[in-house]
């Protein structure tokens, strides 16, 4: 069984999701609950959890501080946040589980089930760095963590130049790196991606325009070579977003 401690600055809110945890999770025995940083530092030094539903934002600081107060991290995070904001964004670039204000069940089942059977804390420790590194630099989201069958690597997104689909699988192609092959499919990274100046060209083509080189009209398919040589098609459908996105750059 795993012995958990919830974090939230808001009592009843706090006292809901112990209900709502207790009703879907018998896996989980919760020992107890704290109200702010500085409490839920404490009570994880005295309690040592295995397991820890951590508020995002509290009076006197986040849930990122109070990690930061406790690294080296020897027990399971889940964060919770009422609050579809960056954070989320940083959260998903990081690999790092996170569930919204009010808890769904299912979702937290699914949360504790991943967490069950994360991985070291070595990884762990390498998601966290990614996303205070993210947290950082709101503007601009600099890392991405990309899970292979069997290596988790952090990568930097610039250094991303195409990324190419098969069914639901991903490979990442980078200017000075080895391809990278994930078992997700493009439409994630394309949500996550097209923001910070990626295209998608084809339904199985992400491109990173910064790499972009020149484009090739011709009567068998128009085709976008990017500056590694590497040529990438586009679609009929997509060709005239894409004209409108060159004449903006």
């Amino acid at each position: 069984m795993l012995r958990a401690i919830v974090i939230d600055d808001i009592e009843k809110i706090r006292k809901e999701n112990i209900n709502i945890i207790r009703a879907n999770c018998p896996g989980i025995s919760i020992v107890g609950q704290a109200d702010s940083v500085a409490s839920g530092v404490k009570l994880i030094k005295q309690l040592t959890p295995d397991l820890v539903f951590l508020d995002v934002e509290m009076p006197d600081g986040t849930g990122f501080d109070l990690l930061q107060k406790l690294s080296p991290i020897a027990f399971k995070v889940i964060f919770i946040t009422g609050y579809e904001d960056f954070a989320i964004r940083a959260f998903r670039f990081s690999a790092i589980d996170y569930l919204l204000k009010p808890l769904d069940g299912k979702e937290l089942v699914e949360a504790v089930k991943k967490a069950e059977h994360a991985l070291s804390t070595e990884v762990f420790d390498m998601k966290l760095h990614n996303l205070f590194t993210n947290l950082e630099r709101p503007k601009n989201l600099q890392k991405l963590v990309l899970k292979t069958a069997d290596k988790i690597y952090s990568v930097n997104i610039q250094d991303i130049i195409n990324c190419e689909s098969d069914k639901n699988y991903t490979t990442f192609y980078f200017i000075n790196a080895p391809q990278l092959v994930v078992s997700t499919n493009l439409k994630e990274y394309e949500t996550l991606l097209g923001p910070h100046n990626f295209f998608r060209t084809h339904k199985s083509h992400l491109i990173n325009m910064t790499y972009f080189d020149h484009f090739i009209k011709s009567e068998g398919g128009n085709t976008i070579v990017m500056k590694n040589k590497s040529s990438v098609p586009l679609s009929v459908r997509k060709k005239e977003e894409f004209l409108v996105l060159l004449d903006s750059l």
